[in-house]
């Protein structure tokens, strides 16, 4: 009788005088699946030969088990009679990775046993762990009606009965993996942008939660709230005008989509932004993926953690698969704006000039900056108009550049200690006159 072929989970020797190398397999397996079977008696091929049992036979099965792998199991041993022959049947399992057979480590391949080093099993296994395509979704009633937007979005066509397997939405044993709970249309995760008055956490002024929706969704939503966020400041210079952004926002996208795309989701904590008065930081979990050394790292040279993701990521244009945006980003601001641990990589964006943010009456973050030299768009637009318009009101003003007339009353009185404009005449029957700034 053939039993078939040897799996992952499977191994077949012909006798117990194989016993040690039937030992190597089964650590191999419980290092891999956290189980085994393994049967003394078969030929690799399948082909039951049988095995002669004597009185100390699964004794010394059990001892030599118990005194070769560590940390020790307790295995299950059985004869079987297959074929009116005699089979050894040992089945073992654990929890206590990585498990090591005669001082040494091993990982089931196929049907092969490879040594490996204590460190490199340790880090095969939390990448195995860490897949978002291998952890099973906490919820398997999920629907992609705005993934299925995104990709038509692209003029791309998802085929309804296949579209989940051709972008690896499922676990091996057919259930809705991580990441598909990730790009579903309800999920538990959330994107979080938090803005804090100072240099550092003492003060939060706003906490802005973009989430439990497709996770490619709330990361544009990001994105375009940072945009809103980055002011345009004028330095005005007799007849010269010279703009400039409160931060790079190519370096942005490039270190928030990297975070989205690297994140150690399995560790249920999404990427993060945090914008300080002086900077901000992007943060996501988990550090280096294994086996990418800190220079390939900032050559550009990608080993993404989340391979199916990134593939979907590329189709749909929110990123590029030529890894220039970590040589983009230092080629900028310099190797120096990462920081990275075991734990986490924070990309540190400083503002251009040392420009802070404040908020004014209206409670709106404002830019806090030498005023009389640089101008948010807000500001110039009240200079412009008055320019235009010198008899213009600060209700006209409010309305017309669509700010509370709160904050007209702020500017326009920034603007005046910075004699950048002055008022000639009385409150209800005065002009405004601007002045040229040096």
């Amino acid at each position: 009788m053939n039993l078939g072929v040897e799996t992952e989970e499977v191994e077949f020797k012909k006798s117990t005088g194989e016993i040690k190398e039937g030992i190597l397999s089964l650590s191999a397996m419980l290092n891999k699946h956290g189980k085994g079977d393994l049967y003394f008696g078969i030929r690799n091929d399948g082909e039951v030969v049988g095995q002669q049992i004597g009185d100390r036979t699964l004794r010394e099965v059990s001892q030599a088990i118990a005194n070769s792998i560590r940390p020790q199991i307790i295995p299950t041993i059985s004869i079987e009679y297959i074929d009116g022959l005699n089979v050894v049947h040992v089945s073992v399992s654990g929890d206590e990775k990585p498990y090591s057979a005669y001082g040494k480590y091993y990982m089931r391949t196929a049907d092969e046993d490879r040594e490996i080093s204590p460190s490199q099993l340790k880090l095969l296994m939390l990448s195995a762990s860490d897949s978002i395509i291998n952890i099973e979704a906490t919820n398997q009633e999920l629907t992609f009606e705005q993934l299925k937007v995104l990709y038509a979005g692209k003029n791309l066509t998802l085929n309804e009965k296949t579209f989940t397997r051709n972008l690896n939405l499922h676990t091996k044993e057919e259930k809705y993996n991580l990441m598909a709970e990730l790009l579903s249309d309800r999920n538990n995760y959330s994107m979080k942008v938090a803005v804090f008055a100072g240099k550092d956490k003492t003060r939060l002024v706003r906490r802005n939660e973009y989430g439990y929706k497709c996770m490619l969704i709330s990361a544009i939503q990001v994105l375009d709230y940072m945009d809103a966020l980055n002011d345009t400041f004028v330095e005005m210079s007799g007849h010269t005008r010279k703009e400039t952004k409160l931060f790079d926002p190519e370096v942005f996208r490039e270190a928030w989509m990297n975070a989205c795309l690297h994140n150690r989701w399995s560790r249920q904590t999404p990427p993060a932004v945090y914008v300080y008065e002086d900077r901000i930081e992007v943060v996501s979990v988990g550090g280096l993926p294994e086996g990418l050394s800190l220079p390939e790292f900032y050559e550009g040279k990608s080993k993404p953690v989340n391979l199916a993701l990134q593939q979907i990521m590329v189709r749909l244009d929110y990123i590029e698969q030529t890894g220039h945006g970590v040589p983009l980003i230092v080629s900028r601001l310099g190797k120096d704006v990462f920081n990275i641990s075991e734990n986490f990589i924070t990309v540190t964006i400083p503002f251009n000039r040392g420009r802070g943010r404040e908020e004014d009456d209206a409670g709106t973050a404002e830019s806090n900056y030498d005023i009389g030299l640089f101008l948010d768009k807000v500001d110039v637009k009240i200079i412009e108009l008055m320019q235009d318009r010198p008899d213009i009101t600060f209700d006209q003003l409010a309305k017309m550049i669509e700010v509370s007339r709160t904050t007209i009353n702020n500017r326009i009185a920034r603007l005046k200690r910075a004699q950048i404009v002055v008022r000639e005449g009385t409150a209800r029957a005065g002009r405004w006159h601007v002045r040229r700034t040096k």
